[in-house]
C-alpha cells in the first residue's frame, strides 16, 4: 500500500453477487407467517460496496443483473447508496438476480435465497480486458463469483489485471456450498485465487475448504501469510478473529450486542476494515472497526441498509468495550 493510495480518495471494484432481499414485517415476524414485506438491496458483494460507499469511499460494483423487475430494483438501489453501476452487466434471457427472504429474528432464524439460473454468474469476460483499473484503491472479490461460469474466468481475468497494475485484491471466500458442484472444486478454486491476493478473509468453515476440509483453519491462514498473501483474517464468529501478517499474529475479540438477526455481520466487517486499513491506520484498529461495524449491523433491520457511518462506529465504540473470551481489553 503505497503512500500515494493512502492521500488520493480511496476507490474500490467490488465483485460479485446483487439481489433483492425481502424482509417479514413487523421485526420478528416468521416467513411462513408473514403478510407484510420489506425490500432492500441484498447480496454480498453489495452489501460490501454499500458499507464502503457510507464510509465515504467511491465504489464501482461489477455483477451482472437479469432485465427484469428484480435486476431493475437492484440498480435503482445502486444509485440510491452512492455505488456506480456502469460496470454492471446486462445477463442473458434466462437469467434471474438473487432474491433472498431473511428473518429480522435470531430464534429459529431462517434466510431462504433463491438463486437458480443466477444472473451474476452472467458475468462476461470480453469487458474485463478494456476496464481501466487506473486510480483504483483495490478489488474486492467475493467467492461466490468463483464458482460458475463465466464469472470464474471474467474474475481471474481482473486479478491478473489487477495484479499486473499493481493493484490489490482482497478475497472474502464467501463460500456458499449450493453454488458449487463440490466442495473440492471450491478449495482448488478459491486456493488459487487466494494465492493471488494481497488480503484474504474468512470465517472457519471457510479456511477449512482453503485447507482441503481439514480441521486446520487458522494454522492454514499461517500458511497462506508466510507464503505471500500480505493478510490474513481468520473470523470465528463469537470468539473474534485472528490477523496473520507477515510473521504477527493479532487476536481480537467482538463487542457484545443484543442482535437483531445473525446475517450481514461479514460484509460490515470487510468494508469497515477495508476503509480503515486504505486510510492506513494500524491492522488492530482495522479488525477491531471492522468488529464493531458487524457488531452494529446486527442490531439493525437489513443489509445494505444497515450499513454504518464513520460518525456511528466512532460513536458506538466510544461507548463499548471489545471482549476477548469474556475478557476486556483495550
Amino acid at each position: 500500500m503505497s503512500s500515494s493510495t493512502l492521500s488520493a480518495r480511496k476507490r474500490f471494484i467490488v465483485v460479485g453477487r446483487a439481489g433483492m432481499d425481502l424482509y417479514p414485517e413487523p421485526a420478528g415476524t416468521k416467513i411462513a407467517d408473514a403478510t407484510q414485506f420489506s425490500a432492500q438491496l441484498g447480496g454480498s458483494a453489495a452489501n460490501i460496496a454499500a458499507g464502503l460507499s457510507r464510509l465515504g469511499a467511491d465504489v464501482a460494483l461489477l455483477t451482472a443483473l437479469s432485465d427484469d423487475p428484480v435486476g431493475r430494483f437492484c440498480l435503482k438501489q445502486l444509485a440510491v447508496h452512492g455505488i456506480d453501476s456502469s460496470l454492471v452487466q446486462a445477463s442473458g434471457a434466462e437469467t434471474r438476480s438473487s432474491l433472498a427472504l431473511s428473518e429480522s429474528r435470531i430464534e429459529d432464524h431462517e434466510t431462504l435465497i433463491y438463486r437458480n439460473g443466477a444472473a451474476d454468474f452472467d458475468l462476461d469476460a470480453s469487458s474485463i480486458q478494456a476496464l481501466d483499473l487506473a486510480g483504483i484503491t483495490a478489488v474486492v472479490i467475493t467467492g461466490t463469483a468463483l464458482a460458475r461460469e463465466p464469472s470464474r474466468t471474467a474474475v481471474f481475468l481482473l486479478i491478473e489485471k489487477a495484479r499486473e497494475a499493481g493493484i490489490d485484491v482482497v478475497l472474502d471466500v464467501d463460500y456458499r456450498p449450493y453454488s458449487w458442484a463440490s466442495v473440492e472444486e471450491a478449495s482448488s478454486i478459491c486456493s488459487e485465487a487466494a494465492r493471488n491476493s494481497t488480503i484474504l478473509v474468512g470465517n472457519e468453515e471457510e479456511f477449512a475448504v482453503l485447507a482441503g476440509g481439514t480441521e486446520l483453519s487458522a494454522e492454514h491462514g499461517r500458511s497462506l501469510a508466510k507464503a505471500g498473501v500480505e493478510i490474513c483474517i481468520y473470523k470465528m464468529g463469537g470468539e473474534g478473529a485472528i490477523s496473520f501478517q507477515g510473521g504477527r499474529e493479532i487476536r481480537t475479540g467482538v463487542f457484545p450486542v443484543e442482535a437483531l438477526k445473525p446475517v450481514g455481520a461479514g460484509d460490515a466487517f470487510l468494508a469497515s476494515f477495508l476503509s480503515s486499513h486504505y486510510d492506513g491506520e494500524p491492522l488492530t484498529d482495522c479488525v477491531t472497526k471492522g468488529s464493531a461495524a458487524a457488531a452494529l449491523v446486527v442490531t439493525r433491520k437489513g443489509c445494505s441498509d444497515a450499513m454504518p457511518t464513520a460518525d456511528e462506529l466512532s460513536e458506538f465504540m466510544s461507548t463499548r468495550t471489545m471482549v476477548i473470551n469474556d475478557a476486556e481489553t483495550v
